[in-house]
């Protein structure tokens, strides 16, 4: 299993994401400003792995402050919390782990106790997702037929959680458990997490894996070679709407008028009841540079305007399932009451 992240006492470790497939490399650090500028420059992505990543960001500056005032030590974690906050909003997990490291640092009256208390919660929630992507995998795959071709997108497997992965676990699962699996990747642009990553993963996991464009899905399905989309989830809705990578919403639209099922999958902890539908959700905007470049390399004018949504909205009416660690879960939707 590969590890993405990982605790290493007094320092955290992670995979550099952006330097995949051509280079493994890894960064060590104690430094929570590295580990929050990992997070913007997407050397550390997607949802549920964010929220592990923010944890141990939290348990490190406790672990690390030299602070023997009680109350400015959690005046310094408070300020630790509001900028990893930040860093990136549309991700639902990234708030929910934070909002967890809240409660434990509410409930201790040591510095001591709770430095140790945070550390405990941080494995914890990796923990618990490990166990959540495996369950999702199990869930999932046994709605898919004997001989399934599976269309999915962006990244959603090891490399994006704590564990196998959202909707790559359900792939994996499916294959693991004897079932002929084909996959076509979505190349995801701009920042191709589909190629780079997915498809890496996906090989070195062994199943027949073939890369198409953003654009040639459309022509997939007219040909019937599709028989399931499945992709992750950065935030979904009390109403079902999922909030996910842009082309996500694309992706609906085609499965609709083609007839052919489109599943979310996601952790419990994606989904957020307290945000009625998608249209509320913040939708993350990044550089221009990410599509007037690649690399270094550009690959458009460089004075040309660029709208760079980070994702979309796909609204729960094309939603033919989601898929959680609780189970599967089919329209109406109604995840209000979710904890």
């Amino acid at each position: 299993m590969i590890k993405a992240v990982e605790w290493c006492g007094d320092s955290f470790r992670f995979l550099d994401q952006t330097k995949l497939p051509s280079e493994e490399s890894y960064i060590q650090t104690d430094d929570v400003t590295v580990i929050a500028d990992a997070i913007r420059a997407l050397k550390i992505r997607g949802a549920p792995l964010l929220g592990i990543t923010v944890a141990y960001a939290v348990a490190l500056s406790a672990v690390r402050s030299r602070e023997v005032d009680f109350q400015k030590f959690v005046n310094n974690l408070a300020r630790t919390i509001k900028d990893l906050r930040a860093t990136r909003p549309t991700a639902v997990n990234l708030s929910w782990a934070l909002l967890r490291m809240q409660t434990v640092i509410a409930h201790c009256s040591s510095i001591e106790d709770l430095k140790e208390q945070l550390v405990d919660e941080a494995k914890k929630i990796h923990t618990e997702d490990r166990e959540m992507c495996r369950k999702i995998g199990i869930n999932g795959a046994q709605i898919l037929p004997p001989a399934p071709t599976i269309l999915t997108h962006c990244n959603t497997g090891a490399l994006a959680t704590g564990g196998s992965g959202t909707a790559q676990s359900i792939i994996t699962t499916a294959y693991d458990q004897g079932k002929d699996v084909k996959v076509y990747v979505d190349e995801t642009r701009p920042l191709l997490q589909g190629a780079r990553l997915t498809a890496w993963e996906l090989l070195k996991h062994g199943l027949d894996v073939t890369l198409i464009t953003d654009s040639m899905a459309a022509f997939l399905m007219q040909q019937k070679k599709i028989d399931a989309v499945i992709v992750g989830a950065d935030r979904i809705t009390a109403n079902g709407d999922v909030v996910n990578k842009i082309g996500t919403y694309n992706l609906a639209v085609l499965a609709k008028h083609h007839g052919v099922p489109f599943y979310a999958a996601a952790p419990i902890s994606t989904v957020d009841p307290g945000i009625q539908s998608a249209e509320y959700v913040v939708i993350e905007e990044r550089s221009p540079e990410e599509v007037r470049a690649f690399h270094g390399c550009l690959t458009a004018p460089g004075n040309v305007k660029v709208y760079n949504p980070a994702f979309d909205r796909t609204p729960s009416s094309l939603v033919t399932a989601i898929i959680t660690d609780r189970g599967i879960h089919k329209p109406p939707f109604d995840f209000s009451s979710i904890v």
